[in-house]
């Protein structure tokens, strides 16, 4: 017994050191307080992010100020963050992220390319990925460019034809 307890005793430690998981609660007040300090102040990282919000008392990492930019629709526009125009949308509204879609171009009868303004192709996946729409089989986001497959010719021409409601592309 006294081995067992010598040799956990590294473990138990670094247990207790290691920082408490964030309620799913401050999600919603996190991203609020991010997009007045996006709209109020130039934020050109995310460990300005999270410095901002810590002294705002707001519990924050750098893994959850990640996600909240992506949930905001939020894109890099040279050294900055940028929120889209108007209130940050809801999941399934893309109309916010219209202005970031610059053409649509299809390889072959499975993937769908979707080319965007520099340092938002990862918002308007993100909104694509959160529609979960069925043609779809994934995404894959650069800085500029979107891939998106689907599973033949046919959930292609139905993606182009949501691609063409949402964005006029």
């Amino acid at each position: 017994m006294q081995y067992a307890r010598h040799f956990m005793q590294p473990q138990i430690q670094r247990a207790a050191r290691a920082p408490r998981a964030e309620h799913a609660d401050a999600a919603p007040m996190r991203r609020t307080a991010i997009a007045r300090l996006i709209r109020e102040q130039r934020v050109g990282r995310q460990a300005e992010l999270v410095a901002m919000l810590r002294k705002l008392g707001v519990a924050a990492t750098q893994s959850s100020v990640s996600r909240d930019l992506r949930e905001l629709g939020v894109a890099k526009l040279g050294d900055r963050y940028v929120l889209p125009e108007g209130a940050p949308p809801p999941k399934s509204d893309f109309s916010a992220l219209k202005q970031f879609v610059n053409a649509r171009l299809t390889a072959g009868t499975n993937l769908t390319i979707l080319k965007t303004t520099v340092g938002s192709a990862q918002s308007v996946a993100v909104a694509i990925d959160s529609a979960r729409w069925p043609e779809i089989v994934g995404t894959i986001s650069g800085d500029d460019t979107i891939f998106i497959a689907t599973a033949g010719a046919r959930e292609q021409r139905k993606l182009g034809e949501r691609l063409r409601a949402l964005f006029g592309r």
